[in-house]
């Protein structure tokens, strides 16, 4: 793997990317507490396969892009962030994957620039919209979103999350995350105004408008142990695809599918892209079984 600074009108975003330059573009997205760390064995799985992958830290966790103030990180800031990307990188068109917070930020650039994607991959994160209408009709959805409204209060999450050798922020992670992962994720975080910039993507307020329905061919990976998002808000996922879709429950798995399910994760990811694009086949000739 090697490092990449992308400058763009928003900032200079750091990413690391393996594979080929000619190979397919594909663009990982990570969420909260994380960085593109969290793509390490899918990235080079993908690049081992003649893939070209690059995993940005987003706005925020990149320090050469990271506003101060909470409505910078709205969610079309976040969609424009992707678009000047891979802008950058001379990308017309990419596959996409995201999970966690950078699942949503997939779900909205698929729904925002339909054109670009090839194919999407969203690992935990249900649709927006069906994360909007079980927040409505599931009260289990709404107790597992009980954090997001908690993360909101100012200075006192940071303060309290980063409090004793930060014990707090430590917890989320909930053993399932590498130990070398959760110490780099937290020295990270600890940088002066990383943890308040990561957090202001909870408090940026609603999206400036609706999301639709999605063309692109999409796989949706859910798990029965994410605490984060309900089994009501992944099945409502598939109402809001219009384009071939794919569900894949993962049993057992926690919300922390990249690192706690690399393998598995990887193989969707080669059969989902393999199914779809130019040559999916060849990059799928001699690829390893796996199992779920």
């Amino acid at each position: 793997m090697t490092e990449l600074s992308i400058s763009t009108a928003a900032g200079l975003f750091d990413a690391i990317a393996a594979g080929p330059r000619e190979g397919r573009s594909v663009l990982m997205l990570h969420g909260f507490p994380q960085t593109s760390l969290v793509w390490r064995q899918q990235i080079a799985a993908l690049a081992g396969h003649g893939y070209r992958v690059v995993a940005p830290d987003q706005r925020g966790y990149s320090p050469g892009a990271r506003p101060e103030r909470p409505e910078d990180y709205r969610i079309s800031a976040l969609v424009d962030d992707v678009v000047a990307i891979t802008e950058e990188l001379g990308w017309t068109s990419f596959d996409l994957v995201g999970h966690d917070w950078g699942g949503a930020v997939a779900w909205w650039t698929a729904h925002a620039h339909p054109s670009r994607i090839r194919t999407l991959t969203v690992v935990s994160t249900p649709h927006p919209g069906a994360l909007a209408t079980t927040l409505r009709t599931d009260p289990d959805q709404r107790e597992r979103s009980r954090y997001m409204i908690d993360w909101r209060e100012t200075p006192a999450t940071e303060e309290r999350m980063l409090a004793n050798n930060p014990e707090e922020l430590r917890s989320i992670y909930t053993g399932k995350v590498p130990q070398d992962s959760v110490e780099a994720y937290l020295r990270h975080l600890s940088q002066p105004g990383a943890l308040t910039a990561a957090l202001n993507w909870y408090r940026a307020g609603r999206p400036d408008g609706a999301i639709g329905s999605i063309d692109a061919p999409t796989l949706y990976v859910w798990s029965t142990e994410d605490s984060a998002f309900g089994p009501a808000a992944a099945q409502e996922t598939g109402q809001w695809v219009n384009g071939p879709y794919r569900f894949e429950t993962l049993q057992g798995v926690s919300h922390w599918v990249p690192e706690e399910a690399p393998e598995t994760l990887s193989r969707l990811l080669f059969e989902h892209l393999g199914a779809h694009g130019e040559y999916g086949t060849t990059a799928n000739a001699h690829l390893p079984i796996l199992g779920r």
